[in-house]
């Protein structure tokens, strides 16, 4: 693909982000409840000094300029001052975005370690037990709700058989100085083992519940794609020369049926942003996604806005990945 058309590409992309900037300061100006008296509670406070909290928040002024002051500061990178922690929304932001992109991404190794195993397997066995059982298992993890699902494991492994810790990321024993800020990686570079067992028993019912509805999509398209090549004329003929059926499927077969897994896989990762939300507020995963939650509650406007923007760029890139990705692995595709 040449610069230009790279150019291109990431010009279209100012649109969407616009129209996603649009769309989520008015459903936010829209949504019932007032931040300032959600804030004051039960005190007794002044109508002055009412109006001197929505002055010092900017409340004060018009939505249209409010939404001009917003798209302007966040293009040079500033997203205001949150509500209700009285600091920098991107500091915020910050600290909680380590916890979600760990979980994300374990989530990831977890799908992808399952589905295409899972989904080579059925595509060779097709019709078989297994097979069935994975078209049923697929059907399930993409129906099944999020938080239903969670609360199941919940319910089974942390407070039935108690195997697993209920919430949070780490036990208060086991904490460590944090490097990457990424506890599992952290807890191997400090050598320390038993915090990283500790981290992992924290993270593998949110993962799980997160890369469910993932790895029930990529085994259906991986299974789909293999069933495909192995009907193509080059299997045949390299069936024909006498090669090995393993060395047929991994060697020729695999290779080329990957292609669409990779690029629903990029896609779907940025799925697992929006799902973040449902599974860091069931376990109590101190992540952004849970912090997005808690700011819609207090209607803690800027820190919404620059988190639903932060999602709209991640799931707008990896979609621009992917494209690149088919083309990369399949040069007959173009831009």
């Amino acid at each position: 693909m040449s610069l230009t058309k790279l150019i291109e590409r990431l010009l279209q992309l100012v649109p969407v982000l616009l129209g996603v900037s649009v769309i989520v300061f008015i459903m936010m100006a829209l949504t019932p409840g007032d931040p300032v008296e959600i804030m004051i509670g039960d005190q007794n406070i002044s109508a002055e000094q009412e109006a001197q909290m929505r002055r010092d928040l900017g409340l004060d002024e018009p939505v249209h300029q409010r939404f001009l002051t917003f798209l302007g500061n966040a293009v040079q990178g500033d997203f205001g001052t949150s509500f209700y922690h009285r600091r920098p929304v991107s500091e915020v932001i910050a600290e909680r975005l380590p916890a979600t992109i760990e979980l994300s991404l374990v989530a990831l190794i977890l799908a992808l370690a399952t589905s295409i195993p899972l989904g080579v397997v059925a595509a060779i066995r097709k019709n078989s037990v297994l097979d069935r059982l994975a078209t049923v298992g697929s059907l399930l993890g993409v129906s099944l709700p999020g938080f239903w699902f969670g609360i199941l494991l919940l319910m089974l492994f942390a407070v039935h058989l108690q195997l697993l810790p209920v919430a949070g990321r780490i036990s208060y024993q086991s904490e460590i100085e944090p490097i990457t800020h990424l506890l599992l990686v952290d807890s191997l570079l400090r050598g320390r083992l038993d915090a990283f067992a500790d981290a992992a028993r924290h993270i593998i019912l949110p993962a799980i519940t997160l890369g469910l509805p993932m790895t029930a999509i990529l085994t259906r398209v991986t299974r789909t794609s293999m069933l495909e090549v192995m009907r193509t004329d080059y299997i045949t003929f390299a069936e024909a020369k006498g090669l090995s059926r393993r060395r047929v499927i991994y060697r020729h077969a695999l290779k080329n049926a990957l292609i669409p897994t990779v690029s629903v896989a990029a896609i779907e990762t940025g799925s697992l942003l929006g799902g973040n939300m449902i599974v860091e507020t069931v376990f109590g995963w101190p992540g952004l996604g849970r912090l997005v939650v808690e700011s819609i509650f207090v209607r803690n406007f800027p820190l919404v806005q620059a988190a639903v923007l932060l999602y709209a760029v991640t799931y707008v890139m990896l979609n621009f990945i992917a494209d690149i990705l088919y083309t990369v692995l399949n040069p007959r595709v173009k831009l």
